[in-house]
């Protein structure tokens, strides 16, 4: 760039995956706090841009989670992400977190069309188009699968 010659501003990310909806759900997130007494925790985190996410679960005597604590550290996408995560968690099982991950991670490689059945996910959309903020949206879902499946090993049923 010349002297004196106006700076040119490069957005490394699109604004529009930074929707009104990414940054509603990012403002409000539910379940944050770590539990006291977990049966288990996750906690996971994207090299690409330094997001961190720990889940904390405890399931009850079917296998479901009965309660779930986060701590997120995340950009605006992995924080809406880990809002959607907790919102539906309750009285899910492990195998419903880890479809709800892999659905929502096929949908952002773009071998699917949708993000499967856990509501919300289609506000990731745009961001289809950002791989590396792919990680950062998957983190709480990566999380809560890995400590509901470290629980049930640990002895909960299901």
């Amino acid at each position: 760039m010349a002297h004196g010659s106006t700076p040119i501003y490069r957005r490394p990310v699109p604004s529009a995956i930074y929707s009104r909806d990414i940054l509603r759900l990012a403002s409000s997130i539910p379940h944050l706090g770590r539990l006291e007494h977990p049966q288990a925790s996750a906690e996971k985190s994207s090299p690409v841009c330094g997001s961190r996410v720990a889940v904390d679960v405890a399931l009850d005597t079917e296998g479901r989670v009965a309660a779930l604590g986060q701590e997120v550290r995340a950009c605006a996408l992995g924080q809406a992400s880990a809002s959607l995560m907790a919102a539906h968690a309750i009285g899910r099982t492990r195998a419903e977190l880890e479809e709800a991950r892999d659905s929502l991670a096929a949908y952002l490689a773009g071998k699917s069309d949708g993000p499967g059945d856990w509501p919300g996910l289609e506000v990731f959309a745009e961001a289809r188009r950002v791989p590396a903020r792919h990680g950062s949206i998957l983190l709480a879902f990566d999380a809560a699968a890995e400590a509901a499946a470290q629980a049930q090993k640990s002895g909960a049923r299901g």
